[in-house]
């Protein structure tokens, strides 16, 4: 067994990053380095831990297997060591956040200056990813997603208020055809569509009096932006479901318009989740207390 918990923490770097050069950023040593301590760790094993071509690295199904045991154990000590630090001195190091776009920059994004002001030995590391992953074994010390996505053994903390969905368009769109009074009279008239890149198409949900409808609307733009989906809805071209808050200032100025607001409740907002696990990171730890306080003063 390797008794150099460097070597370890090297191949966990790596295997994470799936990059020799990202990993040796991160770690803070050359990637010649990196790659000579994984050589070193794999010589020990007796085993071959990554897949290495000119393009790319990836664990193989040993490496995978190392990784998946590997970095709760990596991330208990290094909050041990931060413990150990935090209790005679102010939070420090980097927060790993995993959370999707709209997470970051509606709920997350409001709180990060705040916060790194009031701790400013901490560093933010925040990646917009859609796809719901294991962020103990992607080397995270949290993720950002909505309640239906969460796992029942996590501990979540509520980012903000509720959130709503709305249906907007230009108003000369909606004057131009028959009234929009259910989410079926949308089939037809041309919708804006947000496509993940797994390739999934969200289908569009209501909700009224207890009854739920669904759509899968159709239109001349399919997109994994949501920037791009606004400005075609502000120039006319379709339907666009969306955060409200997105759509907000454009609503009050009158550039776009609602259709199914009776349509369209308010549901819970998304969550910080992390690991129950004994020890919270330091950063974390205050990340968590920061959100709870602002929680509760409203």
């Amino acid at each position: 067994m390797p008794n150099d918990l460097n070597l370890l923490a090297a191949f966990a770097a790596v295997a994470r990053r799936r990059s020799f050069r990202a990993a040796a950023a991160e770690r803070g040593v050359s990637p010649s380095t990196l790659s000579q301590q994984v050589r070193d760790l794999e010589a020990v094993l007796d085993l071959r831990l990554l897949n290495r071509t000119t393009r790319s690295v990836a664990p193989t199904e040993a490496g995978r297997r190392l990784l998946e045991r590997l970095s709760p154990a990596l991330a208990d000590i290094a909050a041990a060591v931060g413990d150990l630090r935090a209790a005679d001195d102010a939070p420090a190091g980097t927060l790993r956040i995993n959370a999707p776009q709209p997470a970051i920059e509606l709920a997350l994004a409001p709180l990060m200056g705040p916060f790194l002001a009031a701790h400013p030995r901490v560093k933010l590391e925040i990646v917009a990813e859609t796809a719901f992953i294991d962020i103990v074994a992607a080397g995270f010390d949290a993720g950002v997603r909505w309640g239906e996505s969460l796992a029942q053994d996590v501990i979540a903390v509520p980012l903000g208020p509720p959130q709503r969905f709305v249906v907007v368009a230009a108003p000369e769109l909606v004057a131009a055809g028959p009234p929009v009074e259910r989410p079926r009279d949308l089939l037809g008239r041309p919708c804006l569509r947000i496509v993940y890149p797994s390739g999934l198409r969200p289908v569009w949900e209501f909700e009224r009096d207890g009854v739920v409808e669904k759509i899968d609307a159709d239109g001349p733009l399919l997109t994994t932006n949501l920037t791009a989906q606004l400005q075609a809805c502000l120039d006319g071209v379709g339907f666009c479901a969306t955060f409200e808050d997105y759509v907000r200032e454009h609503i009050e100025a009158g550039r776009l318009v609602t259709v199914l607001d009776d349509w369209c409740p308010p549901f819970p907002g998304p969550y910080l989740y992390y690991p129950g696990r004994r020890h919270v990171p330091a950063p974390l730890r205050a990340f968590v207390d920061f959100v709870r306080r602002r929680n509760r003063s409203g």
